[in-house]
């Protein structure tokens, strides 16, 4: 790949080298001329991790007159107002990409915290199921990154255009742009198909390690049931946020793990639509009833199978404004102030209280963070001091969770068993298709 800075005077971006991708958002008549970067036509960049730097370490001119009189070398460290409007944008979106030889250093020293550790536990968050075809929130495509560049977006048009742009004159490329949005839209709505779902290779190490006992517990902030799926155990999962293979009784609280996909969209869209728009074209099942936290329907329309219940059943999801369920939490807690080594893949560590895991280990847990963006708990990664004279030496990690496992596990079962233990991915994946049914409702 090569580096979007136009003076990057190395342009290729190798394996050996530390680089950041990000995304902004590009006014409808961008031409790309006289900008200090390569913008793809969809506002994508990649550069290597200095270049990112020296642009930030630029100075903004406005006055375009002021430019020309410099000299060339003078000028490539200015920014106008227009470009530094795109790169604030595009800072948000930052995805941060390690060396490949940074990664094998760090991950010999994790997979000897993993040996000599007594209570390891993993934290895991959307990145890790971004390869089994789960879109993130706040990576560069993200769900939540997305919603902010449509909601920017007319403040860059603004910016590029200081007369404002007229909503009556709809240039050619305003109307792809639309189209596209459009269909982007459409494909958005059809969800995701979550029974076709497939455990990463994250998801399958951390079940092998769990089933040797190196690791002993993991909590999720996932609701993907890919973890379940995988193989580890129920006692040793802390789920926070729910399963959508998971449904409960309301009434006595028996659980059930099923094979399908267990919400009712349905009812949740009707109570949507009504809270939108004050009517539904959506006719409301008759089971339905609406949360008072979260406002949607959590009852799946089917009963409880226990002799004399007959309780309606609920999805275990939490939805925003529900509550997550105290016992779950509890036991999450439990496990994050006894362990002495917290690895954390594929999260932000932005929403609470799940985040509030990293905040309550002891002082002497080893953490380890990999992901893609940074985080608040970032420096708590390295030789760190408390309030005791015994100093934890942990380990951040910026790329793919996918690529950090994979090394991990070379590190800990040796290559000659991971070749092994990789060729008998076909054998686990008809195990899966076999644990994974649609519904017939």
């Amino acid at each position: 790949m090569d580096c979007c800075l136009k003076e990057c005077g190395k342009k290729i971006i190798s394996q050996n080298d530390s680089r950041v991708e990000v995304k902004t958002v590009l006014p409808s008549r961008f031409s790309g001329e006289n900008f200090r970067v390569y913008w793809n036509k969809n506002g994508e960049a990649k550069f290597h991790l200095p270049c990112w730097q020296r642009l930030f370490k630029s100075k903004t001119t406005a006055i375009q007159k002021t430019r020309t009189k410099r000299s060339r070398s003078e000028s490539s460290d200015f920014l106008t107002k227009q470009e530094r409007a795109l790169i604030r944008e595009a800072k948000k979106t930052a995805e941060f990409f390690d060396s490949a030889d940074h990664i094998v250093r760090e991950v010999q020293r994790v997979a000897d915290m993993i040996k000599s550790s007594k209570h390891c536990i993993v934290f895991t968050g959307a990145g890790i199921s971004t390869a089994a075809g789960i879109g993130d929130y706040r990576g560069k495509s993200g769900k939540w990154t997305e919603m902010d560049h449509d909601q920017v977006s007319t403040k860059i048009e603004q910016i590029f255009d200081t007369e404002g742009p007229s909503p009556s004159k709809k240039s050619h490329l305003e109307k792809d742009s639309s189209e596209e949005d459009t269909a982007e839209e459409d494909l958005e709505d059809e969800g995701v198909d979550y029974e076709k779902l497939r455990p990463t290779f994250t998801h399958e190490a951390l079940s092998l390690l769990t089933d040797r006992g190196l690791i002993k517990h993991v909590v999720s902030q996932n609701g993907d049931g890919l973890h379940g799926l995988s193989g580890v155990p129920q006692e040793n999962l802390s789920e926070l946020h729910g399963n959508v293979f998971m449904e409960k009784c309301e009434k006595c609280g028996h659980q059930y793990a099923r094979s399908f996909y267990v919400m009712d969209d349905t009812s949740s869209q009707y109570f949507e639509d009504i809270e939108d728009y004050g009517k539904s074209d959506v006719k409301k099942p008759r089971h339905a009833k609406q949360c008072d936290t979260c406002g949607l329907s959590h009852r799946t329309g089917r009963k409880c199978e226990q002799k004399g219940c007959k309780g309606f059943l609920k999805d275990t999801i939490i939805n925003f404004g529900d509550n997550l369920e105290e016992e779950i939490l509890n036991g999450a807690f439990e496990h994050a102030q006894q362990c002495d080594l917290m690895i954390c893949l594929g999260s932000t560590l932005t929403v609470t209280p799940a985040n509030e895991l990293v905040e309550v280990i002891p002082n002497h847990c080893q953490l380890v963070i990999c992901n893609r963006q940074k985080t608040d708990y970032d420096d708590c990664c390295g030789q760190r001091q408390r309030n005791t004279a015994k100093e934890a030496s942990g380990s951040r990690v910026y790329g793919d969770c996918d690529i950090f496992v994979r090394e991990l596990l070379k590190n800990i079962i040796g290559q000659e068993e991971l070749k092994i233990w990789e060729a008998d991915r076909q054998t686990r994946l008809v195990n899966y298709d076999k644990r994974r049914r649609p519904s017939d409702n």
